[in-house]
């Protein structure tokens, strides 16, 4: 990915809609973007389903895995299901016996039927993934 060529005191900061509605759509349609702050990678080794049959993605690393944690949250626009969100936690290890980190990761991804109504297949998902800070005040 190239150094960004953006003004001073831009910040990337979509709103779920935005994510799922402009940036994947545009990435599962295969257009570019006018800018380059998307990195594009593949986290999970190996590719694939977690089981032959069935949809589970199988979400392990070389160190470790990504759990599920809750439901997923719906995604609304124009009174209209979009897309859905995850929430993932990394744990290190082996599951089930894995050590959580502070590490999370939402998983954001279109709407199967609204994909189907379009003709388009899931093919992709975005994720935003960061490190959850706690601060601790001694007083």
């Amino acid at each position: 990915m190239a150094e960004p060529k953006l003004i001073p005191g831009f910040r990337f900061h979509p709103t779920d809609v935005e994510l799922v509605m402009y940036f994947l759509m545009r990435k599962i349609m295969g257009r570019k973007f006018p800018f380059d702050v998307i990195a594009e990678l593949d986290i999970y080794n190996p590719a694939g389903k977690k089981y032959s049959v069935g949809g589970r993605m199988n979400r392990a690393t070389e160190i470790g895995y990504w759990k599920t944690t809750g439901k997923d949250r719906s995604i609304q626009h124009n009174n209209q299901l979009v897309g859905m969100i995850r929430t993932l936690v990394f744990h290190i290890g082996k599951a089930p016996k894995g050590d959580r980190t502070d590490w999370v990761m939402h998983e954001f991804r279109l709407e199967d039927k609204y994909l189907a109504d379009k003709g388009i297949p899931q093919v992709n998902i975005f994720g935003r993934v960061y490190q959850l800070v706690v601060n601790c005040f001694v007083g």
